[in-house]
């Protein structure tokens, strides 16, 4: 009995905490500003209300990022619109082959600015639009021409 109530007085003291505002370390977050390569604006598909910019760069540190701006909407009642870079503006899956027209970039979790982190080495040249895709009703929601 001894042995469980120090166990929970452990847990307890353990769990409990006077750090009120942790901070929080974002990988997928930018440093500094972004210099921009190349943007788009996005093309509403389906009527799911896409709008916004999409823009490619890279941060103060040398890291790829795809950025959405503060006014990036798109329908996100369906909790599965997922970020595809693309060498058009047609989703063409190909799972046989590794998919070599898509680049999975991440799901969209909310409106406004939203910022994607683009493996080191990517092609970027390769893509020339970013989707926007539904999954649970296998539509696209929108897509950008990155120029």
């Amino acid at each position: 009995m001894k042995k469980v109530i120090v166990f929970l007085a452990v847990v307890i003291f353990a769990a409990c905490s006077d750090d009120t505002d942790p901070m929080i370390i974002d990988s997928a977050l930018p440093n500094g500003n972004l210099t921009v390569q190349r943007s788009g604006t996005f093309i509403d598909q389906n009527g799911a209300g896409s709008t916004g910019t999409a823009t490619i760069g890279t941060d103060t540190q040398g890291t790829v990022f795809l950025a959405f701006n503060n006014a990036f909407r798109t329908a996100l009642a369906t909790g599965t619109v997922t970020v595809y870079l693309s060498t058009s503006d047609t989703f063409t899956p190909d799972p046989g082959n590794g998919n070599p027209n898509l680049l999975l970039v991440g799901p969209v979790r909310n409106a406004g600015e939203n910022f994607f982190r683009i493996p080191s080495g990517t092609d970027l040249g390769k893509y020339s639009h970013v989707i926007l895709w539904c999954g649970s009703v296998g539509i696209p929601f929108g897509n950008a021409r990155l120029q």
